[in-house]
């Protein structure tokens, strides 16, 4: 059966968005029975995509994580193919991704949601969450409910605010020139430019979990059910908080941003000579993209510093 035109990435869209509400919003996600379901689900669901749709289109359009690391895969300088593999120029296959329905709210959704991780961990949520898990206590739902439904609220309204930036972005470059693209076509055209920038959210709010809870997976492999198994002889293995300190995980942190949003602007400064043809108009339209990416940069500091603060 052919994949649907219609339904483009909105699968893969949904999908990072239920990842990121377990994660951040489902009161139930320290229970490891409930995540064991859960991924009973989506592997199932990835079961019945392939066998409707096919391996390589579901997997391409369908799968939140196959096209979330496709994208990321497109920046790398190498390029496979069945037989070998190739030197490309970095970011250059970015490019190339075919803009379908779903495309800008799915890189919406890696950025917002990655976002609200950093926002949720700050001084201001810390504020607003009890006012607004309250209201919803008052309104009759349990303790547990109404936190979720404050988290998704929160949740839902920082990956808004992200897709409203990038669409002020697009709304002013259409006012450069003689525009006659619309502003829905131009969103879609400079979407790609977004993606190094999803990168270096993850890469910013990950790193310092990666660096320290990841060495959890040193004992969890040889005690994997609790029971005081030691298969691997690593068992007793601690965590070590000395190896990397603060302020390097900050350097990186800053850098990830720094750089990702750098490779957001060539993106969109070199995609902007091709569609306006005209260098001074190209140039004029990326003003409106570079307060956009300033912004961007900006909110993702100020999350990094509310979050360790």
């Amino acid at each position: 059966m052919p994949y649907p035109a219609m339904l483009g990435r909105w699968p893969a869209a949904i999908g990072i968005l239920a990842f990121a509400w377990v994660e951040l919003v489902y009161s139930g996600r320290g229970d490891p029975s409930n995540i064991a379901v859960l991924a009973l689900v989506y592997v199932a669901v990835q079961f019945v995509g392939m066998s409707l749709y096919g391996i390589e289109p579901w997997n391409r359009f369908g799968d939140a994580f196959g096209v979330y690391f496709g994208f990321i895969a497109r920046m790398s300088p190498l390029r496979p193919t069945r037989t070998a593999l190739f030197v490309r120029k970095p970011l250059s296959a970015l490019t190339n991704i075919d803009v379908v329905p779903g495309t800008v709210a799915l890189i919406c959704l890696i950025i917002g949601t990655t976002s609200f991780d950093g926002f949720s961990n700050g001084e201001a949520w810390g504020n607003i969450a009890p006012d607004l898990t309250s209201l919803f206590r008052d309104m009759g739902f349990g303790q547990a409910t109404a936190l979720e439904i404050a988290f998704t609220i929160g949740l839902l309204v920082v990956v808004l605010i992200v897709a409203g930036m990038y669409r002020l972005g697009v709304m002013g470059m259409q006012t450069v020139g003689s525009q006659s693209t619309s502003v829905q076509e131009l969103a879609g055209r400079f979407a790609h430019s977004l993606v190094p920038i999803g990168l270096a959210y993850v890469v910013a709010h990950y790193f310092s979990l990666l660096a320290y809870e990841g060495q959890r997976i040193a004992y969890l492999v040889s005690d994997p059910l609790g029971d005081g198994a030691n298969i691997f002889g690593t068992s007793s293995a601690t965590v070590d908080y000395t190896w990397i300190s603060a302020t390097a995980i900050w350097y990186v942190q800053v850098a990830a941003l720094v750089i990702g949003h750098v490779a957001g602007l060539v993106l969109a400064h070199d995609r902007a000579l091709v569609s306006f043809g005209d260098t001074r108009v190209a140039t004029r339209s990326q003003y409106w993209m570079l307060v956009v990416m300033i912004a961007f940069t900006s909110f993702g500091l100020w999350l990094l510093s509310a979050a360790n603060a």
